[in-house]
């Protein structure tokens, strides 16, 4: 149910949009998304847009986007928008922003997708999250949500707005008919994608039409080699995170698939409808970050749910350290369901490349490396070690650069580096960002005047392919020693079956006298004796396999914070911890 042009509208979903559009599939080659969701309207693909619980609620034929999607762009220029304005707006998995985001597109205006109160802890630190993303994109418009409606007058407060309230507040606006849809340029900024925020304040990524076009063209011909026939998407992932606006939302509109979206913040609680919907649709294309595919490992399937996930050609992996140990699991869970483990795609990306970097080959499963760790640490090169009483750590090869882009590793002089050699991963090519929005000091920093993108990230080339091993801020240096926090957290999380990833941080504290590591874990036992239990075998873990003296110190479940995508922040924590915002007592 939404209005459009005055009037209530109720649609009843019957049939999600069928898998084959009708069109000679094109991959994204256009000059602009307005051009590319064109085409897609003369067939019959669209997006499907399903409840908590897997019930159809609308179903949006491109034809029928584009329409709406033209309308709504005039109700948004009739408000005084001009072209190149940013227009901020909450990314429900929803009809309504499927709309504004298209109808900015067709009116020249730079949509800011905003994350959803479900990846906060509480409702004050997402409002002032909101605010400061809403003034970093000096939004001209802010579109909330239904959901979050009374909430608006706080997000909006003083912002010298055209517009600030829901989506149906927005469609109940006229639309002057004497406006004209400018013309929509390939360097004009498609949209403003803001970085998760794992090691700062979220920033505005600037991507502009023709390096949104060159990834998508990448993605769907080099790394998911996108079918003729037979292809349909189908995604839970959060819209104002890249890997889903663009993997998952724009992806399939560019090359005319259809798309099932499921509501984010009901993933967690209902991990199995994504793989009911991929067996009842025949979805070939979707993807996860590790946490997604953990959550499906841990449910069993009811003796009522018929699966069949032999369609799922490219079950891609994402988004953050991927855990090979967890992918074991989930195939070897849902292999009595036709699922095949060589369907697992690990790739490698950020907001600031579009998406996508790297894709391991399509057909082959997950490959991993297991190298010696006290090597790793102590002179950063990745040795090959298959000795049992050795300390070793496991990584997963993310396939090679895309073609058209390049990717090298460098030490701290610049040089670059042999096979397995750990260093700064560098980027350069066509599908990267024209720079963090209004931030140009950010910008140089990590963007250079060649066009070489400093991605932040740690890793080793092998085989032509990379291997992320952490991020450069959260490597924790002691007595000589690099440690990557994610082989402890890693350790933690395999050996205490009562732990889930993301429920361990660990960071470094600098104190007058030395350096010291910290591990946040997020403890679900309330008997105390069992939490002194946890808490000493965990130290004596991190000592016997690492080597390294650790505060272990238990926080109540679900205070461990994370960014808008998911992903741990353990410079977050580690603010909070020397604030004292934790409940640590015993």
């Amino acid at each position: 149910m939404y209005k459009l042009g005055g009037i209530l509208i109720v649609e009843i979903a019957n049939y999600p949009t069928p898998t084959e559009s009708g069109l000679k599939r094109r991959l994204g080659e256009f000059t602009s998304l307005a051009e590319a969701l064109d085409y897609a309207a003369q067939g019959q693909s669209g997006i499907n847009f399903y409840s908590a619980k897997g019930v159809l609620l609308e179903s949006l034929p491109y034809s029928l986007l584009k329409e709406q999607a033209k309308e709504t762009a005039g109700k948004l220029l009739t408000l005084g928008l001009k072209k190149g304005d940013r227009v901020a707006v909450i990314a429900e998995s929803d009809s309504d922003f499927s709309r504004i985001f298209f109808a900015c597109q067709y009116a020249g205006l730079i949509p800011a997708p905003m994350p959803l109160p479900v990846a906060f802890a509480g409702k004050s630190a997402y409002i002032n999250t909101l605010r400061g993303m809403i003034h970093n994109a000096t939004a001209k418009a802010v579109i909330t949500a239904q959901t979050i409606q009374s909430w608006t007058p706080e997000i909006i407060d003083g912002f010298s707005l055209c517009f600030g309230g829901t989506p149906e507040e927005l469609m109940a606006i006229k639309a002057d008919k004497d406006i004209e849809l400018p013309i929509i340029d390939s360097d004009d900024i498609s949209y403003l994608q803001f970085s998760s925020g794992s090691t700062r304040f979220p920033m505005g990524v600037a991507v502009t039409q023709k390096a949104c076009l060159a990834n998508v063209y990448a993605i769907a011909k080099y790394g998911l080699v996108v079918r003729e026939t037979g292809d349909r998407c189908v995604s839970w992932l959060p819209l104002y995170h890249d890997m889903g606006l663009v993997g998952f939302f724009i992806t399939p509109v560019t090359c005319q698939l259809s798309i099932d979206l499921l509501p984010t913040r009901d993933f967690a609680r209902r991990p199995l409808v994504w793989l009911d919907i991929i067996s009842r649709n025949k979805g070939t294309l979707s993807y996860s970050p590790s946490f997604g595919f953990e959550l499906c490992a841990r449910r069993a399937p009811t003796s009522t749910m018929e699966l069949d996930l032999s369609s799922w050609r490219a079950a891609g992996i994402g988004g953050d350290m991927i855990r090979s140990h967890i992918l074991e699991q989930f195939a070897i869970q849902y292999a009595q369901y036709g699922f095949s483990p060589k369907a697992f795609v690990a790739s490698y990306g950020m907001a600031e490349a579009t998406l996508a970097l790297t894709f391991a080959p399509l057909d082959t499963g997950v490959k991993t490396d297991t190298v010696d760790l006290h090597i790793l640490e102590t002179d950063g090169i990745a040795k090959p070690c298959n000795d049992p009483h050795q300390s070793v750590r496991t990584f997963v090869l993310c396939g090679p650069i895309l073609p058209g882009h390049e990717m090298e590793v460098r030490d701290e002089q610049g040089n670059i580096l042999p096979e397995r050699h750990v260093g700064s991963v560098f980027v350069r090519g066509p599908s990267l960002m024209k720079g963090y929005f209004h931030q140009e000091e950010e910008t140089k920093r990590i963007l250079s005047a060649d066009g070489w993108l400093r991605t932040g990230d740690l890793g080793y080339m092998l085989n032509n392919e990379i291997v992320i091993t952490g991020r450069e801020k959260d490597l924790i240096i002691i007595n000589g020693r690099n440690i990557w926090p994610q082989d402890l957290e890693w350790s933690a999380e395999h050996h205490f079956t009562a732990l889930r990833s993301r429920d361990v941080a660990v960071f470094s504290v600098d104190t007058d006298e030395h350096e010291s590591i910290v591990a946040l874990v997020q403890c679900r036992f309330l008997d105390p004796q069992d939490r002194q239990t946890l808490q000493e075998e965990m130290v004596n873990l991190f000592r016997r396999q690492h080597g390294v003296e650790v505060s272990v110190i238990l926080v109540p479940p679900h205070s461990l914070p994370q960014t808008s995508s998911g992903k741990l922040t353990r410079a977050r924590a580690r603010k909070m911890l020397l604030d004292g915002e934790f409940n640590i007592s015993a």
